[in-house]
C-alpha cells in the first residue's frame, strides 16, 4: 500500500499573481507525482484553501486536479484546516465531496461531551480526522475525541490540523500532547509550516510542511514546498518529495541613510544572476538620514524587471527612524514613521517574543475591502493574513 500526505496547500493565498501561480503549479506537480507514483490514496490534513471562500478561478483549477485523481482511481481523504474551516460548518470542501472527488473525515458529538471520530475505510486502512479551527479552538475538542475499537486491527491513520507540544517551541499558541489523542499507526499533521518527521512512541508523526511557502519568512527559511509519500510494506518507507520551482535570492541590507540606499541596493544586485529568481529584499537598521519613503522601491523593481527577475518582495519591518519632527499637518509617509517610533518605544518598555510580529501584524491588518467583496469574504481574508503573521500555518 502506498499513500501520500499533503497539507497546508493554501490555494489562492498569495496576493501577488506570480506567487499565486507558483502555488497553483506546486499543487499540480504534487498531484501529478502522486499519480505517477501510483499511490492508492492521498491525505489532505487541512488548509487546502487559504480561505473558506476561495475565488471561482481557484476553485476551477482545484476541481480540475481532483478530477485527475478520480480518473486515476486515487482516493482523497480530507479535513478542514483553520483557514478553510467555517464556524457555520459549511465549506467548499463539501462541494468537492458531493462531486465525488474526496471524503471528509466525520465525527459525532456525544451527549457526555465526548467526540466520536468516524472512520473513512480503504481496504485494511481506517482513516480518522478532526478539523482545525480558528485561534486553536480545536485544542479543547481534541482532548475529548475517541475512536471505536471496531477497526482496531486495521492500519490506523489520524489526521489533525493543530499544534502538538513537540513543535510549539516559544510560539504563543495552544498545543496538545499526543498522549491526549487516540493512538494511531501514522499521524498526518498539518497547521505548522515546518518539515517535521519524527517517531514518537514508536509511531511516525509528520508535519508535511506547505506545498509552497506562504509568506516572505517561509520563502527565506523553507525556500520551496514539499509533501510525503509513504509506502507500507511490512515497515514504513517514508519519502519526502520536494517541489523546487524557482530559486530564491535574498538581499539583506542594514542602512543608516535612506537617501543613498536605492543606488546602494541596485549596485549590489548588479553582481548577482537574477534571471527568473524570486528576489527577497530585507532592509533593517536605524535611519539617521532620510525616511523609509526615500527608498525608491519602484526604481529597484524596474531594475529587477530589466534583469528578468521572476518576482520581487520586500520587508522593511526592522527599519526604524532615529527621530522625526512632528508637525501639525502630517503626511501619510510621516504617519508611517511615527508608528514605527511608537512601536520601537513599546518594544523597549515591554520586552516579549510577540514584539517580533507587531510590524507584520500591522501590515496584515491594513488590508482594505475590495470593490464588490462582501463582509464575510473580507473578514475571512483579514483573519488569514493575521494567522500568517503568527506562522500558525504558520504563517
Amino acid at each position: 500500500m502506498k499513500f501520500a500526505h499533503l497539507s497546508d496547500c493554501h490555494l489562492g493565498g498569495w496576493r501577488q499573481p506570480e506567487m499565486q501561480a507558483l502555488n497553483a503549479e506546486s499543487f499540480k506537480i504534487a498531484i501529478n507525482t502522486c499519480i505517477n507514483e501510483k499511490v492508492e490514496f492521498i491525505l489532505f490534513s487541512g488548509d487546502l484553501f487559504d480561505s473558506a471562500f476561495p475565488s471561482i478561478e481557484v476553485l476551477k483549477e482545484t476541481f480540475a486536479e481532483f478530477k485527475k485523481l478520480k480518473d486515476a482511481g486515487i482516493k482523497s481523504f480530507i479535513i478542514a484546516g483553520s483557514h478553510d474551516y467555517s464556524p457555520s460548518g459549511k465549506t467548499f470542501l463539501e462541494v468537492l465531496e458531493k462531486a465525488g472527488f474526496c471524503e471528509i473525515c466525520e465525527y459525532e458529538l456525544k451527549e457526555n461531551g465526548k467526540i466520536l471520530l468516524k472512520p473513512c475505510l480503504h481496504n485494511t486502512y481506517a482513516i480518522y480526522g478532526y478539523p482545525g479551527k480558528k485561534s486553536g479552538l480545536e485544542i479543547e475538542d481534541l482532548k475529548n475525541i475517541y475512536i471505536d475499537d471496531q477497526y482496531s486491527n486495521d492500519f490506523r491513520i489520524l489526521m489533525l490540523h493543530t499544534t502538538i507540544d513537540e513543535v510549539k517551541g516559544s510560539l504563543p499558541i495552544e498545543s496538545i500532547n499526543l498522549k491526549d489523542v487516540p493512538k494511531a499507526d501514522y499521524y498526518a499533521l498539518g497547521h505548522i509550516h515546518i518539515d517535521f518527521q519524527q517517531e514518537i512512541n514508536g509511531k511516525p508523526v509528520i508535519y508535511s510542511g506547505p506545498i509552497f511557502p506562504n509568506n516572505f519568512k517561509e520563502l527565506e527559511e523553507l525556500k520551496y514546498g514539499r509533501f510525503y509519500i509513504i509506502d507500507v510494506k511490512g515497515y514504513l518507507e517514508i519519502t519526502k518529495k520536494e517541489i523546487k520551482l524557482k530559486e530564491i535570492q535574498v538581499f539583506d541590507f542594514e542602512i543608516e541613510n535612506s537617501l543613498t540606499a536605492t543606488q546602494k541596493i541596485i549596485e549590489v544586485m548588479k553582481h548577482r544572476d537574477l534571471k527568473d529568481k524570486i528576489i527577497l529584499l530585507k532592509i533593517s537598521g536605524t535611519l539617521k538620514q532620510g525616511k523609509t519613503s526615500d527608498i525608491d522601491f519602484n526604481e529597484i523593481e524596474s531594475f529587477l524587471k530589466e534583469q528578468k527577475a521572476y518576482c520581487f518582495l520586500k520587508n522593511t519591518s526592522k527599519l526604524e527612524s532615529e527621530q522625526i519632527e512632528f508637525k501639525m499637518q502630517l503626511q501619510t509617509t510621516e504617519m508611517h514613521e511615527i508608528e514605527k517610533i511608537l512601536i520601537r518605544d513599546y518594544r523597549k518598555e515591554n520586552p516579549s517574543d510577540f514584539n517580533e510580529q507587531i510590524n507584520s501584524l500591522m501590515d496584515g491588518l491594513s488590508l482594505e475591502k475590495q470593490e464588490g467583496e462582501n463582509t464575510a469574504n473580507f473578514e475571512s481574508r483579514l483573519l488569514s493574513e493575521v494567522e500568517k503573521v503568527f506562522n500558525i500555518d504558520l504563517k
